[in-house]
């Protein structure tokens, strides 16, 4: 079970009397959000540390004689702020510490970078500490005492030449990720460290904004999120408010009046997506609608002014909504696919029926072949009309099932191809003047 905690439903806003946000606490853990350039723990330089400051924070508010124990279970550099959990049992440490050394627990980051990142990799290096500097490097991976270095990214958004990524460490090494996307062509904006090009007296933007941990005695999974506290980022504003809800969706665009997100594939839209969402911004109201296994763009009003006037739009067929797609076989180049489908609610289910059918709906669609091969397609396909299931239906229907469909498709191909959702990716949406796009690729 995975408790969201640290916004949303069991958010907590409190601070301890040095002004440290406390996340949540409890007889065994207490989690913080850690301030940049706050060190962790004391060292060479004599100036306040997180730890003294915790520490301090339970003597006075639990009124314990002498020295209070507090467990170090992990670190952030000292620039880098986010979310940190402390123990403040040894039998917390000693559960917590086991988790960070196996990888069980869990750790985000979120970080802006220059360059041109891919929309997802996997980074493997070898890095070298310098005890002499405090530095790591990239080492070849025969170099004696070189440590293997694993990260996965993923692209949040881009513009000018910048990007952010949500970055999801696999080890746990000393200043992993600010060397490895730098090494990746990557440098992290701000970076006094590792990017020659940060200016002097910037503040790096990485930021660890959740927290994945079994609770050492409850045994229930939980999760705590940090927002960055990122001023002047008004191209990601969106995405960086949206981060808590990273697990059903990426935030695209925010203000006043909408939210469009690019939603998970397993997500229902009226489900998890609308929870988290209402749980970031108290009332939103979903516009359309996708199939839970169908992933991309989807637009939520965050006014019923707004919503009556983007259902207007919907209605009118007003707006273009494109998708991508992955099918079976190879059509020809352009093409459009006319039928008539009827709906059996009771089984969610859309046949194909003849016109002038009791029940029977008109669906169009155009698509376009961007590339092909072993014996699969990728299309761009419009929407002409907005049926329950249409693509699936439509394509299914004209021979050319899409990959991972085993509702409307060929299962056969479907395990062939070890695939178990569809892929079908609502790539992008214009409505009123706007064009929203996903960042998201479909791979043959």
């Amino acid at each position: 079970m995975e408790e969201h905690i640290g916004a949303g439903k069991r958010r907590r806003d409190e601070q301890t009397p040095d002004g440290i946000r406390i996340l949540y606490e409890d007889n065994h853990l207490l989690v913080v959000e850690k301030p940049a350039n706050l060190p962790v723990q004391a060292d060479a330089s004599g100036d306040t540390d997180l730890l003294s400051l915790l520490k301090k924070y339970i003597r006075e508010r639990y009124k314990k004689p002498g020295e209070a124990y507090l467990g170090l279970v992990h670190r952030l550099d000292r620039p880098v702020g986010g979310a940190m959990v402390f123990a403040k049992t040894s039998k917390a440490a000693a559960r917590l510490s086991a988790q960070f050394r196996s990888h069980e627990a869990k750790k985000r980051y979120c970080a802006i970078v220059s360059g041109e990142p891919k929309s997802g990799e996997t980074l493997t290096d070898w890095l070298m500490k310098d005890e002499t500097t405090f530095s790591s490097r990239v080492v070849p991976a025969e170099t004696t005492g070189a440590k293997e270095a694993r990260l996965r990214y993923s692209l949040l958004g881009e513009g000018s030449g910048k990007a952010l990524l949500d970055v999801e460490l696999l080890t746990g090494r000393p200043h992993q990720i600010r060397v490895q996307l730098q090494n990746a062509g990557l440098p992290i904006e701000g970076d006094q460290r590792y990017n020659p090009a940060a200016q002097a007296g910037t503040q790096i933007r990485l930021w660890a904004y959740a927290l994945t941990i079994t609770h050492p005695t409850l045994k229930e999974q939980m999760t705590f999120f940090s927002a960055p506290p990122w001023d002047g980022e008004g191209a990601f504003t969106a995405q960086v408010q949206l981060l808590p809800a990273f697990s059903v969706c990426r935030g695209v665009y925010l203000n006043e009046e909408c939210v469009v997100v690019d939603k998970n594939a397993g997500a229902e839209t009226e489900g998890e997506l609308l929870g988290e969402l209402e749980s970031l911004f108290e009332v939103v109201y979903p516009v359309h609608r996708l199939d839970a296994n169908t992933e991309g763009i989807v637009l939520f009003a965050r006014t019923q002014e707004a919503a009556a006037r983007y259902e207007t739009l919907f209605y009118r067929h007003e707006l273009r909504k494109i998708y991508h797609a992955v099918v079976r076989g190879v059509p020809q180049e352009r093409g459009s696919f006319v039928h008539w489908l009827k709906k059996d609610a009771d089984e969610s289910f859309m046949t194909v029926c003849r016109q002038g059918e009791p029940g029977a709906q008109r669906a169009e669609l155009n698509y376009r072949v961007l590339k092909s091969g072993g014996g699969k397609s990728l299309l761009e396909i419009e929407l002409l009309t907005g049926r329950t299931h249409q693509i699936r239906v439509q394509m299914a229907q004209a021979g050319y099932p899409v990959l991972g469909d085993d509702k409307y498709g060929d299962r056969a191909f479907n395990k062939e191809n070890r695939r178990r959702t569809q892929a079908l990716l609502a790539k992008r949406l214009e409505i009123g003047g706007r064009t929203f796009e996903s960042l998201r690729e479909l791979e043959l």
